[in-house]
């Protein structure tokens, strides 16, 4: 079957082409929809079928199960999406309804815009295959900080970077240096 000009697929693949580039029409702004648990891709699905340009960041994550590493595209922001509105123009309160919505994040009744050039920002860093690289700054001999697990918050040097998203760091722990393997995405320039 040949997806036809108001099929799912097609809006949803239409939707992510436009909210990549972030050019927002006249009027436009960026807003928060929280999506019900693990459902943000279902919401984004629902939503661009609504005609409505939505973006939804992704990340390229490790996960185990029996034995056996993958990588997945999660949400980087997991409960959390982009929706493009004119709240003078568009249908904006048929979001709220929409299967895998939660709600979009409001103040006194109105959706809450979201400071210009964030999401802008976000979608600068996703590259050709639509996951974003928040580590593509990343370089050997850099300064750098552990942001998630049990080294959170240790201060080091970026030894060698790994195609697979594991990068050796040199951290100055306790007085010493301590060589670790640590995934990508948990390391920030310090």
């Amino acid at each position: 079957m040949v997806p036809t000009a108001k099929s799912p697929s097609r809006i949803a693949a239409a939707s992510r082409t436009l909210s990549h580039r972030g050019e927002l029409r006249s009027g436009e702004r960026w807003y928060v929809v929280r999506a019900l648990p693990k459902r943000e891709h279902g919401a984004e699905t629902q939503l661009a079928g609504q005609g409505f340009r939505v973006f939804l960041p992704k990340v390229s994550r490790n996960v185990r199960h029996a034995r056996k590493t993958k990588a997945v595209h999660a949400p980087a922001f997991p409960g959390y999406l982009f929706v493009a509105l004119d709240l003078q123009r568009d249908r904006w309160r048929s979001i709220n309804g929409t299967f895998g919505v939660m709600s979009l994040i409001m103040a006194e009744e109105r959706p809450v815009p979201v400071p210009r050039g964030v999401v802008e920002t976000i979608i600068a860093y996703v590259d050709e295959s639509g996951i974003c690289r928040f580590d593509r700054d990343l370089m050997e001999g850099q300064a750098i900080r552990v942001t998630a697990g049990p080294l959170a918050e240790a201060v080091g040097e970026l030894v060698r970077l790994d195609k697979s998203g594991r990068v050796r760091v040199l951290l100055e722990i306790m007085g010493g240096r301590v060589l670790a393997t640590i995934e990508r995405s948990s390391l920030v320039a310090a």
